[in-house]
């Protein structure tokens, strides 16, 4: 096994416990620090504010982590398929450490956050990325669907306005809604022309053939099940952006009345 293969298995084990760690005493500690709204909440809303906490943070530093190597790796951009994998998989590895933990946590509070949708996701994501780990192989692609990471924050942001009960008609609300919709769609829905005309454009090369069949469905077939449920929840995100909006613009043109 290479080192770079154990190290990465290593910080799949530290990921792990470094955001159980988060979730269990760090974000309830903090929230209680910045929250008034916190200590109020019941258990099941405790929870899932730890568990957004806990995403928010994972999100934050595998996507900036994830910018950097798309800007700076040039071995990675150079040969997408075979090109030097180290960086790529200790962001790979801090992920499917994330992606255990929650996991262990969706099924341990299933009738709290239980959805069928983001188990789906996790499994798909853990099977891509275990060759990613253990074979070093696609580290642009593996790498570039971590883009997506940058909107958690802005989902999660809209979870804790709705959570503390701001209305979801005030203006950073609104905003932040805006925000989401656009970063959702930046790098989730408008990446997908240039992640598939890249894979096109070195389909049929050796260093395509040289993956075998096996790592070749294992990055195509997640790749399209994942582009399924980032457009559902595109879909979702604009319908609620867009009654949000209108319930606004009904608010203002009541009160308009009023006066």
């Amino acid at each position: 096994m290479e080192e770079s293969t154990r190290l990465g298995y290593c910080i799949v084990a530290g990921s792990f416990v470094t955001f159980q760690f988060f979730f269990s005493a760090v974000s309830p500690q903090l929230s209680l620090a910045l929250s008034r709204r916190y200590c109020g909440l019941t258990a099941v809303k405790k929870c899932e504010w730890n568990s957004r906490c806990v995403s928010t943070l994972h999100a934050l530093i595998v996507g900036l982590f994830c910018l950097y190597i798309l800007l700076f790796d040039g071995a990675i951009n150079a040969n997408p398929i075979w090109g030097d994998p180290y960086l790529v998989k200790l962001n790979v590895a801090i992920t499917c450490g994330y992606l255990l933990y929650d996991l262990l946590l969706l099924l341990r509070y299933w009738k709290m956050l239980g959805d069928s949708l983001f188990v789906c996701h996790h499994l798909v994501a853990l099977y891509a990325y275990g060759y990613v780990l253990s074979r070093g192989v696609l580290p642009y692609f593996a790498n570039f669907r971590l883009l997506s990471e940058l909107s958690t924050p802005f989902v999660n942001l809209r979870w804790f306005f709705d959570t503390v009960g701001q209305p979801r008609s005030s203006w950073f609300v609104l905003a932040n809604g805006l925000a989401m919709t656009v970063v959702f769609f930046l790098v989730r829905i408008a990446v997908i022309p240039s992640y598939y005309a890249r894979m096109l454009a070195w389909h049929g090369t050796p260093e395509y053939a040289r993956l075998g069949l096996a790592v070749q469905v294992a990055w195509i077939m997640p790749s399209l099940a994942l582009e399924v449920l980032n457009l559902v929840w595109m879909y979702k995100i604009i319908r609620g952006f867009y009654r949000a909006f209108c319930r606004s613009q009904e608010r203002k043109a009541a009160c308009s009345h009023g006066d």
